[in-house]
């Protein structure tokens, strides 16, 4: 007899990287119950998914729905708001919103003796002081400071997965993730790549906040959900960073989003943002030994595939904003 197909539930599954994981995980045979609030997510990321048995949508926030109701044998638990703008200007939404969501989230899995993957963040190192960044660095970072919503609600996340699997026997995996890109963002996404391919593409200029000297690794969205699922079926209890493990400077991502768009926008640079990371890049030696995982995806190759993406969506009128829910 072949392997028993599983029963999952992805919170922020209309997300970008949400809806992907969704398609994967469905595509395997597995049933998939994704659940949005559509606060940042999506519903037509996951609209090609509609009709197909082994999958159900369910818009609701993970903060209030009666997880009850739900029989799973794993959680992908995404659910969050991100994106520096709202950090700055809805802190008390944002910490909340992770906080109370993985608390029941974990509360449930626990009394249930479900599986979770709680994904977190690159943002818990802050602004490093080890380069690159292994899973055993415990971060440099401001607690009052302007993104410290997202990053110590990220931090405390891990800390009650490990609560609970102290005292509760919860079985769960920490995913760390390194600025992940591709296809399936909002309008308003304000990450950087969306930025400067939305404005590359309106001719507008490229607005690089400090010397533009500053890294980052970027992972391709595809490579982000298969570590995600070799690190779900692992069993791993020990937080594993995913990412690509190289950096670029954001003046040479400026540099290779305008020859892949073929635009004249120019790069304008405006002052720097208080507290951002002078650097981030991932040691996924742990994600190499534990898991067999690494990205295949080379950034150049990642831009276009997104690029194309964004041009049909413009094109067809489909990139959605909703302000009113943000």
């Amino acid at each position: 007899m072949g392997e028993r197909m599983k029963t999952y539930l992805v919170t922020g599954g209309a997300g970008f990287i949400g809806s992907l994981l969704c398609r994967s995980l469905a595509g395997k045979g597995n049933k998939v119950i994704c659940m949005d609030s559509l606060v940042t997510g999506q519903k037509n990321n996951v609209s090609d998914l509609e009709g197909n048995p082994r999958f159900t949508f369910v818009e609701e926030d993970v903060r209030k729905v009666d997880l009850g109701n739900f029989k799973v044998d794993g959680v992908y638990h995404l659910a969050a708001i991100c994106g520096v703008p709202r950090v700055e200007q809805k802190p008390l939404k944002i910490i909340l919103n992770i906080l109370e969501g993985t608390q029941r989230v974990l509360a449930w899995a626990a009394e249930k003796k479900i599986r979770v993957l709680f994904v977190s963040s690159s943002e818990i190192y802050g602004n490093p002081q080890v380069h690159p960044q292994p899973e055993r660095y415990w971060g440099y970072t401001n607690p009052l400071g302007p993104r410290s919503p997202y990053v110590e609600a990220k931090r405390a996340g891990e800390a009650l997965c490990r609560a609970y699997r102290i005292e509760k026997g919860l079985e769960i995996s920490i995913a760390r993730l390194f600025n992940v890109y591709g296809p399936g963002f909002r309008k308003d996404d304000p990450r950087v790549i969306p930025r400067f391919i939305q404005a590359a593409l309106a001719d507008e200029p490229l607005n690089l906040y400090g010397t533009g000297e500053a890294t980052r690794s970027f992972c391709y969205v595809d490579d982000i959900v298969e570590g995600l699922v070799s690190l779900m079926d692992s069993g791993a209890s020990d937080p594993v960073n995913l990412g690509y493990p190289e950096e670029t400077e954001i003046r040479e991502l400026a540099k290779v989003i305008l020859r892949i768009t073929d635009s004249q926008s120019e790069i304008n640079f405006l002052p720097a943002i208080c507290e951002d990371p002078l650097r981030r890049l991932p040691d996924i030696s742990r994600a190499k030994g534990l898991l067999k995982w690494e990205p295949n995806t080379t950034l150049e190759d990642g831009l276009r595939k997104t690029f194309e993406w964004i041009e049909e969506f413009i094109s067809q009128g489909s990139l959605s904003t909703d302000e009113s829910k943000s």
